[in-house]
């Protein structure tokens, strides 16, 4: 018996909406491990999301309709990007309607609201936020499209689960093309996701905040619903790096024995490639905001490195 692949879809989103906090909370216990300090628990996520939906909403005398409409826009958004990426099995309805350029899009209009938010108030830290948002997303979307489309190449096609298929038949083999791209990916994705040594989340200091700049006037549900989608975007990214890079035991078939075994790798794969962020971001310093073209331009560099590797060895 196969699932149809609508409930397969509705499956995939609510492990997403339900795990992204947990996987937040792993972050920060292996994260507190590492530098000796109490970590908060793996549930706290989800407390700090239920607090935050009981509060009072406090909105600025300038707030406009997109203030307002922001949050919505960027949960509902993730959701969708989440629609797209095939978490545990290919079997998705949208598989044949969007790919990989069609999530950067999606992101990319995340972001384009975020920052039009931060400067609806008109105060200087949306302003700052905004801008060096915007910088750091100009040079990180054609790093990212490079880094994926070097993966595609060897499907011959931009949809991720056409690639996930393609490359889960495959043997495993490092490629040098593949671990270009792979590195490339995982520079961007710390830009992406606003962690060190881009961003530090855990601060909110004037010289290194951009997307806390942002939303430091949000309150109640609508920072609920934005914290929520930053974690479900975090969660995102490793899945987008799981289904390109290493795609093995994702299902690409609805039966519940496979859907179950591909549940089971995915979230192995999550604890294994948080606690390889974190010992990332532990041997890091944040580097200085005039120093983050040249981290990008390496990736964009690495992932070019990559095509031309492809082209030139396979």
């Amino acid at each position: 018996m196969s699932l149809h692949p609508l409930a397969i879809e509705l499956l995939q989103l609510a492990l997403l909406l339900g795990l992204a906090p947990a996987f937040a909370g792993w972050v920060k216990i292996v994260k507190c491990r590492l530098q000796g300090r109490t970590s908060p628990g793996l549930l706290q996520p989800y407390r700090d999301i239920s607090r935050l939906f009981i509060k009072d909403v406090t909105l600025a005398e300038g707030a406009s309709w997109i203030f307002r409409f922001t949050p919505y826009l960027i949960f509902g958004v993730t959701v969708l990007a989440g629609a797209i990426i095939p978490l545990v099995s290919t079997e998705l309805p949208l598989a044949d309607t969007a790919d990989i350029i069609a999530l950067v899009m999606l992101f990319a209009i995340v972001r384009f609201f975020t920052a039009l938010a931060g400067m609806d108030i008109g105060t200087a830290f949306g302003g700052m936020g905004s801008s060096r948002e915007m910088m750091i997303s100009a040079l990180a979307e054609p790093a990212m499209l490079m880094a994926v489309f070097t993966v595609s190449l060897t499907s011959s096609s931009t949809s991720l689960t056409r690639m996930v298929e393609v490359m889960s038949r495959g043997d495993f083999t490092i490629r040098p093309s593949m671990a270009f791209a792979l590195i490339a990916f995982i520079l961007v994705a710390l830009a992406e996701t606003g962690r060190i040594p881009v961003d530090n989340p855990a601060t909110h200091l004037e010289l290194t905040m951009i997307h806390e700049a942002m939303i430091l006037e949000y309150s109640g549900r609508y920072l609920a619903l934005i914290e929520w989608a930053g974690m479900m975007k975090l969660m995102l990214f490793f899945s987008l790096g799981i289904a390109a890079f290493t795609p093995w035991g994702i299902a690409t078939s609805g039966e519940p024995l496979a859907l179950l075994a591909g549940a089971a790798l995915f979230i192995l794969k999550l604890l294994l490639g948080g606690v390889i962020m974190v010992l990332i971001e532990t041997s890091m310093a944040k580097m200085r905001i005039f120093r983050v073209p040249e981290y990008l331009g390496s990736a964009f560099l690495l992932a070019t490195l990559g095509m031309i590797a492809f082209f030139i060895l396979e």
